[in-house]
């Protein structure tokens, strides 16, 4: 089940590789720029960018640090976003599974992550692998979309992911990041929680098969009850869905000593 998780993974991302860097959502969003004023980066700095997909984290990071460690699952994806970045040198390339990563113990001052953990079969492994290769007092920054506490909203959101993105595997709550977290030694410092909104036919666009794909992601939703309607803020037009807004979460976490 992992195995084919990952292999789904590594399908969806190769083939739309090119359109993760262009991609507004995922290159414009205001939490890249939050994110340097969190982690306070140093020019010592040695980094790891975990899954980096079109690598926006990378290219806000790699002026202000000494090394940045690209590394994504899929190798199409990680070529294609290297010819985006090679105005710097600073930065190495790595196939890597984010619940396996192939670096010592103890080996990063900052490990990065945006966007991605929602795709990943075991997050408690991902978690444990941060943990393991960042230095003692190493920062931690994670970027990802959350499902609210309510069970009937938060199986909403992860089904219409799941219909988008078959490569989708869970978005967690903030709750079970913290425990995450928690259980590995890494103290939460701030976090925040944004709506983000998504032009519907964009988005859903980006990574669904064919027409038939995108209209049960668009029934499905207009379907839906009130009040995940409601919550997730969707915008409707003649029978068409134009915008849903989804929770996005920042977390910054220190490891312990």
């Amino acid at each position: 089940m992992q195995e084919q998780a990952k292999d789904k993974v590594k399908k969806q991302f190769g083939k739309n590789a090119q359109k993760y860097v262009e991609s507004v959502s995922h290159a414009t969003s205001h939490d890249l720029d939050t994110l340097i004023e969190w982690v306070e980066p140093k020019s010592s700095s040695v980094v790891l960018d975990v899954a980096t997909g079109g690598g926006h984290v990378v290219k806000k990071l790699a002026p202000l640090v000494q090394t940045v460690f690209v590394t994504d699952l899929t190798k199409e994806m990680l070529a294609n976003t290297k010819n985006h970045l090679n105005d710097f040198n600073n930065l190495i390339y790595m196939i890597a599974d984010a619940e396996s990563l192939p670096f010592l113990d103890q080996s990063f001052d900052l490990v990065t992550c945006r966007i991605a953990p929602h795709h990943f079969p075991h997050p408690s492994k991902f978690i444990e692998e941060v943990a393991r290769v960042l230095k003692p007092k190493g920062k931690f920054l994670l970027i990802d979309n959350v499902v609210p506490d309510d069970s009937e909203l938060a199986t909403f959101m992860n089904t219409f992911e799941k219909l988008r993105d078959d490569s989708h595997v869970r978005c967690l709550a903030l709750e079970e990041w913290f425990e995450l977290l928690k259980v590995n030694n890494v103290c939460v410092e701030r976090f925040q929680v944004d709506k983000k909104e998504y032009d519907f036919p964009v988005w859903v666009e980006r990574t669904t098969e064919n027409q038939e794909q995108i209209n049960k992601v668009n029934d499905y939703i207009y379907q839906a009850k009130q009040k995940c309607k409601t919550y997730y803020q969707v915008k409707e037009s003649n029978g068409k869905i134009m915008n849903v807004s989804v929770d996005q979460c920042m977390i910054m976490g220190e490891k312990g000593e």
